[in-house]
């Protein structure tokens, strides 16, 4: 028995077809079956169908959605917004609160699964990863949450955080982190010897950010590529951010990227509006996963954000100059299928045998629904309606 027939479902390529769902997930995608009777059958009236979003950067702990505006504090140096930050998210409400109200924006939206990044230190010990931990546990089977333990304030730097994210390991976090190596913590090698160690021994993902430029972050991107492939860890490792692919020649940005992608080490980017940012066609046709996060939204970094991932896309689309339908389905797949991938997400997509989790919107097709974000969706989990914009 079929539990749901959804006809008159537009595809991603524009084409209409039958979903039948049943047990939560997709039996057949295309014409009806004809030998299997349905419980109920769901008219979608010509809309489109995608795959849940996936978030593949967030910072749940640092966002004011669901606290009073804080007007943004300029900062002339990383060590003075760290401190303006810190001052302000003392005086906000609990981090479990804003992470929940972070985590319903996403979902509203049609987002389903998310990595976020926590921030973990000698200084905040797990307090952060305990309360994240809790929102999670509160939308457990609404949201998959990947948590990331996140040393923003630096490993080397921050006496006893090497520590402390070895016990986030062991607390639940699922990614180790780690930040700018150099620039921040001033040693590469001891910086990565932690985060690698720590992976190899929990058997945790990586996930770094990389905002060094130019050639140092080039030569950084060569160090983590290294370790990756020494340790085995192809698939399991991110770099988010990488500017310094968007700062070097092309030639260079294919030396670099041939050896990530025979590594296997993921780029994320969110195609920040005041810093150039890794070329996604050139960095893919290598064979690197490129994939996006909304990253901070309406912090102490920036104000801006509203957790809509398909509004994400369509700003990756803006500024990497994408125009043709091929292009624009890229930078959907990058908050879609390949942060699937890189999450680790089995059964994703719209095709049988996956999870019917899927949103459905007035478009065309997914290159139009990037282009133009339809604000009305109705969500879908396991194949059952569970709200709508």
């Amino acid at each position: 028995m079929i539990d749901t027939l959804f006809t008159n479902a537009r595809l991603a390529d524009g084409s209409l077809a039958t979903l039948a769902v049943a047990a939560g997930r997709f039996v057949s995608v295309g014409i009806a079956p004809r030998d299997r009777q349905a419980a109920e059958t769901v008219d979608l009236g010509g809309r489109l169908v995608l795959p849940g979003f996936v978030d593949g950067h967030i910072h749940l702990d640092k966002s004011f959605v669901g606290d009073r505006w804080h007007p943004h504090r300029p900062a002339a140096t990383l060590r003075e917004r760290l401190a303006n930050e810190k001052a302000l998210l003392a005086a906000a409400r609990p981090v479990a609160e804003r992470a929940e109200a972070l985590i319903a924006l996403a979902a509203g939206h049609g987002t389903m699964a998310m990595r976020s990044h926590v921030d973990v230190d000698a200084t905040t010990g797990l307090a952060n990863l305990h309360a994240v931990m809790e929102a999670r546990e509160h939308w457990a089977g609404r949201m998959a949450i990947e948590l990331v333990a996140f040393p923003q304030a630096g490993i080397l730097t921050c006496p006893g955080t090497a520590d402390i994210l070895d016990a986030a390991i062991r607390e639940g976090a699922d990614v180790i982190g780690g930040i700018d190596p150099t620039t921040l913590d001033g040693d590469a090698d001891g910086h990565l010897d932690i985060v690698f160690g720590i992976a190899d021994r929990r058997g945790a993902k990586v996930d770094i950010h990389l905002h060094e430029p130019g050639e140092g972050g080039i030569a950084q991107l060569g160090r983590i590529a290294e370790r990756t492939a020494a340790l085995g860890l192809n698939g399991r490792v991110a770099v988010s951010h990488a500017y310094a692919l968007g700062d070097v020649p092309g030639a260079e940005v294919d030396r670099i990227a041939e050896r990530l992608a025979t590594a296997g080490v993921a780029i994320m980017t969110n195609a920040p509006g005041d810093r150039a940012f890794p070329p996604i066609a050139r960095l893919r046709a290598a064979g690197v996963t490129v994939f996006a996060g909304n990253d901070n939204i309406r912090d102490a970094w920036w104000p801006y954000g509203d957790a809509d991932m398909l509004r994400r896309a369509m700003l990756i689309g803006y500024r990497s100059g994408f125009y043709t339908d091929a292009d624009l389905e890229t930078a959907l797949d990058m908050a879609s299928g390949s942060a699937a991938r890189v999450l680790g997400l089995d059964g994703y997509g719209i095709a049988p045998g996956c999870a019917a989790d899927f949103v459905a919107m007035d478009a065309p097709n997914a290159a139009a629904a990037v282009a133009g974000v339809p604000a009305a969706r109705q969500l879908f989990r396991k194949g059952k309606a569970i709200t709508a914009l």
